[in-house]
């Protein structure tokens, strides 16, 4: 059998504390990943090669991480004898890395997303199972000539463009926003339960190289709600003289994406200053669909982190030399 390749970026997956009976109380980060797989009995024997990329807490997530584990990707994946590719990595930003590994992959071999929700030193430790359901779904998917960005958490398969965290603590703390999962894992002995439920996320083909830029355009993500008067816009636009100035702002609104009156007009001064408005919603499902008549961009299904990285995709394409 071909190789699967598991990558490490630290999380909680890779954490530990020093009471088991307060698991909560922990330091995320700090098993490498050649100690994570040591910690799954099921892995044994199996050919897998694994490699630390980063060693970071995901809420610290940000472009340097994300072109070091592109640049892995991007080598890995080009290799004869890599079946896919396994990604450790924390839950507080993997709605993020995953939207942003499903645009810029080819979709010619799958990438497996997985963490946990607790630390490894943990009574109820859920990433040694997240880790082995994740090896079994890169192997199942590539047997199935799959290619793809997923995440699997909890025993549950969900798609890389659709995937986020819904649930603070909960060890079942993901969902698709809507979409139903592309499976369900049922017990260790056999991979899936029955096959795939639904068929796997088209990537957008952006390409690893896209990531080369050393700094990426400044995208900030604001929120509609009560007395929403514009003024944090308008503190974002007085920077512009800075060498990374605001390039585009990602508006999580009400509802279908509505504005507060005030925070409109700010963000109209600020696109009159030419920076790109989207339109978000701080609801959980459903997201943003566009409509006739729209002024601003409407975001679609993605959550208001993951337009915020789509926006700056966006920028990144727009600035690139024609050919």
């Amino acid at each position: 059998m071909k190789n699967v390749v598991i990558l490490g970026t630290g999380g909680t997956i890779a954490g530990t504390g020093t009471d088991p009976t307060r698991a909560w109380h922990y330091v995320a980060a700090q098993r490498h990943i050649g100690e994570l797989v040591a910690a799954v009995p099921e892995l044994a024997g199996e050919p897998l090669e694994w490699e630390q990329v980063a060693q970071v807490d995901s809420k610290d997530m940000g472009w340097p991480v994300w072109q070091a584990l592109t640049a892995a990707l991007a080598r890995v994946l080009a290799r004869e004898d890599v079946a896919g590719v396994v990604v450790t990595h924390g839950t507080d930003t993997l709605e993020e890395t995953a939207w942003l590994l499903q645009a810029l992959h080819d979709g010619g071999k799958p990438v497996v997303l997985t963490a946990a929700m607790r630390p490894a030193t943990a009574p109820d430790a859920d990433g040694p199972g997240n880790l082995r359901d994740a090896v079994r779904v890169a192997r199942a998917a590539a047997a199935d000539g799959l290619g793809g960005v997923v995440a699997v958490m909890a025993g549950r398969v969900w798609s890389g463009a659709a995937v986020r965290k819904v649930h603070s603590h909960a060890i079942d703390a993901f969902d698709g926003g809507g979409e139903a999962p592309l499976a369900d894992l049922h017990d260790a002995g056999v991979p899936l339960a029955s096959g795939w439920s639904r068929a796997w996320p088209v990537c957008g083909g952006l390409g690893w190289a896209l990531m080369s830029v050393p700094v990426p355009p400044r995208v900030e993500v604001v929120m509609s709600h009560a007395d929403a008067d514009g003024w944090v816009v308008d503190a974002l636009c007085a920077r512009d003289a800075s060498p990374r100035g605001l390039r585009g702002l990602v508006v999580a609104g009400t509802g279908h994406g509505t504005l507060h009156e005030r925070l409109e007009a700010a963000l109209r001064r600020a696109e009159a200053r030419g920076v790109v408005v989207w339109r978000s919603t701080r609801v959980a499902c459903g997201g943003v669909l566009p409509r006739d008549g729209d002024h601003w961009s409407a975001a679609g299904p993605m959550t208001a982190a993951q337009a915020r990285v789509a926006l700056v995709l966006d920028l990144l394409q727009r600035q690139r030399p024609a050919v």
